[in-house]
């Protein structure tokens, strides 16, 4: 791999990052949607209270956020905040930076939902791979219609079936939050542990509607791949099963299942919003929910940059990590 193209694939990723700011910049200035006042008027609705100096109020509030500035103004002030990472302030937790509350709820993400896409990208892929590798047992290749049936309920609605039954009735697991009221939140093992406890029933709703997906796909690939030449010439060379399956049959079989696991960190935020929500975990998605409530814009627009961020990145180190898996793959030679 040569270092142009490295420099090259570097120089588009902060081209999507700044696209990514520009048009999260311009979209909620598109509309004629003042931000300080849905706020203030959320507040009066909830409150049933409105100040008589509502008007000053706002034009405070605007001219603290700098929204009273022409446009032009607004767009370099606001890139340069991004350059320094400040996303600015949330309307519904003021006084606290918006990076203050995203960094808070990013490691109940990246713990839950995270983990769960890679486990579940691991345990579809290889369900996957054995379902169609011909000499698997006939037991394997049956676990993918059940898979495929629970893959078409929405993690939403199996969550609640699963707190339904595993919580309500079998009282086994938690049913919400994300720990134990009273427990203080440290890295001491009982506290790890009880943590643990509450993610599995959010974590078998995500895995269980997901997993399925993940093993139809490998399958598929992986029937395409059977009948090609570099494999039958393998079979022919007397070669043992288990380097086939992985060296010829898993690793060219595997390359789509990458990028779509790169192209899946996207979806943790949509995922979230609605499973974070129902268990109650203080997550990404929930935070995302909240802000849509309360009209916290700038809250909205930071988790919505961060997210584009994380799929670009995600994306480039699968390309960069494509060699590694298929010696074939070279950039930058003809």
């Amino acid at each position: 791999m040569r270092l142009g193209y490295i420099l090259r694939r570097f120089l588009f990723l902060i081209f999507v990052m700044w696209t990514a700011a520009t048009v999260l910049f311009l979209i909620p200035r598109m509309s004629r949607v003042n931000p300080i006042r849905e706020r203030f008027a959320a507040l009066a609705r909830s409150t049933g209270y409105s100040p008589k100096d509502l008007e000053s109020i706002i034009a405070s509030y605007e001219l603290k956020f700098g929204l009273d500035k022409p446009l032009p103004q607004q767009y370099v002030e606001y890139m340069g905040s991004v350059l320094r990472g400040d996303l600015g302030v949330s309307l519904m937790a003021y006084p606290k930076p918006v990076t203050e509350l995203i960094g808070e709820a990013l490691p109940w993400t990246i713990g839950l939902l995270g983990v769960t896409t890679v486990l579940t990208f691991l345990i579809g892929t290889v369900i996957g791979a054995l379902a169609g590798w011909p000499r698997s047992p006939k037991w394997v290749k049956g676990m993918v219609p059940p898979l495929m049936i629970l893959a078409a309920i929405p993690p939403y609605i199996l969550g609640l079936l699963l707190v339904y039954f595993i919580g309500f009735r079998l009282k086994l697991l938690p049913m919400g939050s994300a720990y134990s009221a009273g427990l203080t939140k440290d890295w001491s093992i009982p506290f790890i542990l009880d943590v643990v406890t509450h993610a599995i029933l959010p974590a078998m709703s995500l895995i269980l509607g997901s997993v399925g997906f993940w093993a139809l796909g490998m399958r598929g690939m992986g029937v395409t791949i059977q009948g090609e030449d570099y494999v039958n010439f393998a079979e022919h060379k007397g070669l043992k099963p288990g380097r086939i399956f992985y060296w010829y049959y898993v690793r060219n079989a595997i390359l789509p299942q990458v990028t779509s696991l790169a192209l899946a960190f996207g979806g943790i935020i949509s995922a979230g919003v609605l499973v974070e929500g129902l268990y109650g975990f203080p997550g990404i998605g929930s935070t995302l929910g909240a802000a849509i409530l309360a009209n916290d814009y700038f809250v909205i627009y930071g988790i919505g940059y961060i997210t584009v961020v994380a799929v670009a990145v995600s994306m480039l180190m699968v390309d960069l990590l494509y060699p590694l898996l298929d010696p074939r793959i070279r950039y930058g030679k003809k």
